[in-house]
């Protein structure tokens, strides 16, 4: 059932979508007095339709699209060509551009706008350090609390997204630089995050650093799979409320033990899953591992005003970020690095991330809806950049012919126009085979 709504969740999303992509089109025509035609919202079999000032406007059944029609048709659906000096093909090549980039545009202010609404209702978190804790990387270093990151390892960093991408992708026994920004002064200075090696003995999960005030123990967010020899007693999701009968919530009392501890010892846990107390033994193992960055960052709730300004902010900045994390995965994926079939999604993948959020039993109604707004803002950014492809179907392809008819000073040879067009159409195959076989992968190898 929560797979039906997911799909349903992704055709309203995808639609709403591309009508918007559709109407920016349309609007910038009018404005500059084109002749449309027709006015399509969503495909397939019509609902109702109208006629209004000369356009025909339709309402269709399936919520996966829209179209906007600028040329008068034949019986058989073929272009009729037109003298008319208010059709499309007629105008200046400088408005054509504009009317084509209308639609990218269109979408990429919408994702602005979805990510102003997910940051007012749910927060945002800023660029500016907290203090750290000890034993982590930062903590020995010299800076001021509340300072911004700007960059890291010299690239600009623009949100607390693509921070953690970056982060993600670099390998934890290298050196970090930040490049931090003085709140009081305005300077610029670096911080030389460098990892130390040690052997820990762990219990083999990760927990959210609250306590959870309803059962009054730790929320488990992630579990090693070599968790108790292979035999992971904890799963995502439980809440962990003592470990040999000390309260997680005397959290430096239980560090301190656990810090007694020695490989192959076995520790008792009782905690909660789905609301049912449950207990276990947890044999511990000794890992290698690297002292954490200690980046803490802040967290601004839209309290106040001054805070609106805070919102506009990252979500102007958010388009950037996400266009400097596909080029950072899409380089990864390159070098061998990432599995290409993480970086490219077709329609289940979009369909299976829905899924995630909607099947979500733990997460509440207002966090599955802000959930799936931040989704929405991030798919009509994603819209705006591949619409950009000099593909066959896209806007891109429109803007790559009217540039070099704009160069050139006349209208591109058929011959050419033509030869471009099936380059891109097998290059958009290839595209759509790769985000299919993406998908197929994912499922084999994660499951759905």
């Amino acid at each position: 059932m929560t797979v039906f709504i997911s799909i349903l969740a992704v055709l309203v999303i995808l639609g709403v979508l591309a009508t918007a992509h559709e109407l920016g089109h349309f609007f910038v025509a009018r404005l500059f007095g084109v002749t449309v035609y027709e006015v399509s919202i969503f495909v397939g079999p019509t609902l109702f339709k109208w006629k209004h000032k000369g356009v025909e406007y339709s309402l269709r059944c399936i919520p996966l699209g829209a179209y906007v029609r600028f040329s008068e048709i034949d019986e058989n659906g073929n272009e009729l060509n037109s003298k008319d000096p208010h059709n499309l093909l007629n105008q200046p090549r400088w408005k054509r551009l504009i009317i084509s980039l209308a639609g990218p545009c269109v979408n990429l202010i919408l994702g602005v706008i979805i990510f102003m609404i997910y940051y007012s209702v749910s927060g945002f978190i800023t660029l500016n350090l907290l203090e750290t804790y000890e034993g982590s990387q930062l903590y020995s270093q010299q800076y001021e609390v509340g300072d911004e990151i700007v960059a890291v390892d010299n690239k600009r960093i623009f949100t607390e997204d693509e921070l953690y991408i970056y982060l993600d992708l670099k390998p934890t026994d290298e050196e970090t630089v930040l490049t931090l920004k003085s709140q009081k002064t305005g300077e610029k200075y670096d911080v030389h995050l460098v990892p130390e090696k040690s052997r820990k003995v762990l219990m083999g999960l990760t927990r959210l650093a609250e306590l959870d005030p309803k059962h009054n123990g730790w929320e488990i967010v992630g579990v090693d799979e070599f968790q108790n020899n292979g035999n992971p007693v904890l799963e995502y999701g439980d809440f962990l409320v003592s470990i040999d009968d000390i309260s997680v919530a005397n959290e430096s009392e239980v560090l301190d033990y656990l810090a007694t501890k020695v490989e192959g010892d076995t520790v008792h846990v009782k905690f909660y899953r789905d609301d049912v107390e449950m207990e276990g033994d947890i044999v511990l193992a000794a890992v290698d591992t690297i002292n954490p960055l200690g980046i803490v960052l802040e967290r601004v709730d839209m309290k106040e005003n001054k805070d609106f300004f805070g919102v506009l902010e990252t979500s102007f900045k958010m388009p950037l970020s996400i266009f400097h994390m596909t080029g950072m995965v899409i380089s990864e994926a390159i070098s061998g690095k990432v599995e290409i079939y993480n970086i490219v999604s077709g329609p289940v993948g979009v369909v299976n991330a829905v899924d995630t959020v909607v099947s979500n039993q733990r997460a509440d109604t207002g966090i599955k809806i802000t959930t799936l707004i931040m989704l929405a803002g991030m798919i009509s950014v994603g819209l705006s950049i591949t619409n950009m492809l000099p593909l066959p179907g896209l806007d891109g392809f429109q803007l790559i012919v009217l540039i070099i008819e704009m160069v050139i000073g006349r209208k591109m040879p058929e011959k050419g126009e033509k030869i471009i067009a099936v380059i891109g159409f097998f290059v958009l195959l290839l595209l759509v085979i790769l985000a299919f076989a993406s998908d197929i992968a994912k499922i084999v190898i994660e499951g759905w």
